[in-house]
């Protein structure tokens, strides 16, 4: 089919354009800048320049090419965040919203004039996702976590708007991804000695807070991209968590990750300096956020994850978690 990829050239859309050439699609990639149309070509992708925040360029985008189907890949999270600037996710996270806002209604309304015939969009197991209540797993089926600090409740309200916005979508149907946290290459967590949250915990600057009993869902970037492949084909109108077999405590994920990367243990930082240096919403992501159940994905795409856990049983070998 003849896909469109906005968001081409993040972290995921560079893998995805390789295996959706793979298997069989005409791609289309969606770039703001042409100083990457390039390197898109190289990938295999048809490159088309717009930005995603200007509503007639995407327009015309999209009726130029005439996909059957949109991946909405779009983010803007590059840089990281030290400890102290998380007291403002709201500055950092402002980009990402209005592409998960406003990105999303211009996609929607441009595949819509065209008469796609599906939608798959990007979103996120995080802070606010599932509610921090009864078990450390999650299905699509259990209710979101309404119980959020104001610092940290636009990202998790532009999320349920393009989520919102995405399942209601009329004439196409409309497919939410909801990815676990990131890891391999091009990401922040990876065998490159510059990814910027490597480069952290071998430093000593990604602490676990308090216990650090919460419960994170990881996914490999390949394995994220081969499961949006299978979305194209698979799969119905709805959520899916895209996330490894075995969600982890961060006191158990994060030293095992800073023993790949050689890393010293990482330090330990009280609930009650960790809310005072960056806020609350950091202390519960690393103390009380509930990881997600893949087996829908598994189930109704077809999707085996390549790296199925980063840091248990079957996995303990340096490409699991630092993906070298």
């Amino acid at each position: 089919m003849k896909v469109f990829v906005a968001g081409a050239t993040g972290a995921i859309g560079t893998q995805l354009i390789p295996q959706l050439t793979a298997a069989g699609h005409d791609v289309i990639a969606m770039t703001r800048s042409p100083a990457t149309t390039d390197a898109l070509q190289a990938l295999g992708a048809r490159p088309v320049v717009a930005d995603a925040l200007d509503p007639d360029a995407v327009a015309r985008a999209v009726a130029e090419t005439e996909p059957e189907v949109i991946l909405h890949q779009l983010t803007a999270l590059k840089g990281d965040p030290g400890l102290r600037d998380m007291r403002h996710p709201d500055r950092f996270g402002a980009m990402t919203n209005r592409l998960r806002t406003e990105g999303t209604d211009h996609l929607l309304a441009a595949g819509r004039a065209v008469g796609i015939r599906r939608f798959i969009a990007q979103s996120v197991v995080a802070l606010g996702t599932y509610a921090r209540t009864g078990g450390p797993v999650k299905t699509e089926d259990d209710p979101p976590d309404l119980d959020l600090p104001a610092k940290g409740r636009s990202g998790a309200d532009a999320v349920r708007y393009l989520e919102d916005a995405v399942g209601g979508i009329e004439g196409a149907e409309g497919l939410v991804l909801r990815y676990g946290a990131f890891y391999g290459p091009g990401t922040g967590v990876s065998a490159d000695p510059e990814a910027l949250l490597t480069k952290a915990i071998r430093k000593r600057r990604f602490p676990i807070i308090g216990g650090g009993g919460g419960v994170w869902s990881l996914v490999h970037i390949e394995d994220a991209a081969s499961a949006t492949v299978a979305a194209v084909d698979h799969g119905g109108p709805g959520i899916d968590n895209v996330v490894d077999d075995e969600p982890a405590p961060v006191g158990e994920w994060l030293p095992f990750l800073a023993e790949q990367l050689g890393a010293k243990k990482p330090m330990r930082v009280p609930r009650f300096v960790a809310r005072l240096l960056a806020g609350e919403a950091p202390v519960w992501a690393m103390t009380e956020v509930r990881g997600a159940s893949n087996a829908k994905a598994k189930r109704e795409l077809g999707w085996p994850p390549r790296w199925p856990s980063c840091v248990r049983s079957g996995s303990r070998s340096p490409t699991a978690c630092s993906a070298a």
